[in-house]
């Protein structure tokens, strides 16, 4: 519970960073093709409070990193993305679609 709060604390007034990694395989062809994508969090300060709040509900000790951007008690205290969304949840659409579309072409 420390690591988490010590966690979502180092977020306030700072920037949290995601790095997420897709590869997509044709399984037809074998054909292979893979990527990164990052986004970055910006956020105001978040009350003690919030963090407390969070940690007890015990939701985000089951995501990485502790940081669920969609959560109610958070998403107020997002000042900016840099990158989109999907990114920050896992799962890049426009990477992702952008891979599936090589490794069909012929």
């Amino acid at each position: 519970m420390g690591e988490m709060c010590s966690a979502n604390t180092s977020y306030s007034m700072a920037a949290a960073s995601t790095v997420g990694s897709v590869l997509v395989i044709n399984l037809t062809t074998g054909k292979k093709s893979g990527g990164w994508d990052t986004a970055e969090i910006y956020f105001h300060q978040i009350p003690d409070e919030v963090i407390d709040s969070l940690i007890n509900e015990g939701s985000v000790l089951y995501v990485a990193g502790g940081l669920m951007v969609e959560h109610p008690l958070i998403s107020p205290l997002i000042d900016a993305i840099v990158g989109t969304l999907d990114s920050v949840m896992g799962l890049p659409k426009d990477l992702t679609n952008s891979l599936i579309k090589e490794v069909l072409q012929d």
